[in-house]
């Protein structure tokens, strides 16, 4: 999923055709192993109650190898799931389909998910990346739209090996919390991660936003553990975020994800302050 993105057809007005725009379609064994790992862990419990365990990979790039890996990672939470990896470029379906098997299969598409079915989970990472920040609503919207109750889409951002990686996850109704995950050693100071912000915030690690105090306050709090820096980088993290939380941060998550680099704060206090901004359908 051309360097430069077009604006997003409407999905008033696309004509039958695929919702979205071909975009580069780089990607990388293990590159979405983070966030596949908070799937499979603290989110787990939508795949395990859903009524149908339908899962979207959106816009997976050039090679499959992320939607299988999805998949088989997966298979340990819900045996029975069924993940369909969509691309809105048919060449890289047609590479992708010799690797359909029970449960995968490949489409083409766009953000309008062309298959039976509300999905539980729908992910699109490093796609909405490369569209205007004026385009997400609309997509976000559309693909809410689409989520089977409970479920969940995730609009994230990595580098190209998986070392730095965030994501905001919205239910059906509206955004539910922006998350980090980072490999320690890849990073100076926590705000190193903005360069991989999703598009809704990238541009707003501004004075006055607040995603840049957020990162500002992850930054202070990094400096106040160093004592804790003997210790490994993984006490010294823990320390931040409890630092934060105390600061009266709404953090989402606790010690059990903060030792694995990652970081869940609430959606609303870091979504940007313009009125118009998404909150919500």
């Amino acid at each position: 999923m051309v360097q430069k993105a077009e604006r997003v057809a409407s999905p008033r007005s696309r004509g039958g055709k695929p919702v979205g725009n071909v975009t580069r379609g780089t990607t990388n064994p293990n590159r979405m192993r983070r966030l596949d790992r908070w799937l499979a862990g603290p989110q787990a419990w939508r795949l395990r109650t859903a009524v149908e365990p339908l899962v979207i990979d959106l816009g997976y790039g050039a090679s499959p190898t992320t939607a299988v890996e999805l998949f088989e990672r997966l298979q340990a939470v819900r045996p029975d799931v069924r993940v369909c990896g969509i691309e809105i470029e048919p060449e890289r379906v047609r590479t992708a389909k010799p690797l359909e098997r029970r449960g995968l299969s490949f489409h083409v598409g766009g953000f309008e998910i062309p298959v039976p079915g509300k999905p539980v989970i729908v992910r699109a990472f490093n796609v909405l990346r490369q569209y205007e920040e004026a385009d997400v609503p609309e997509i976000w919207h559309l693909v809410q739209s689409r989520l089977a109750p409970g479920g969940l889409f995730i609009d994230g951002t990595c580098d190209e090996i998986g070392r730095r990686v965030t994501w905001v996850a919205l239910d059906p109704a509206r955004p539910l919390s922006l998350s980090f995950s980072v490999r320690f050693g890849s990073f100076k100071q926590p705000s190193d991660v903005a360069e991989r912000l999703p598009k809704a915030l990238i541009h707003r690690n501004v004075p006055g936003e607040p995603i840049h105090t957020f990162l500002q306050a992850m930054d202070r709090a990094w400096l106040e553990a160093a004592p804790l820096a003997s210790f490994g980088n993984r006490q010294r993290w823990t320390q931040m975020c409890r630092t934060l939380r105390d600061a009266g941060w709404p953090l989402l998550d606790g010690p059990s994800r903060w030792r694995l680099g990652e970081l869940t704060v609430a959606w609303d206090a870091v979504a940007p302050r313009r009125e118009d901004s998404y909150q919500g359908p």
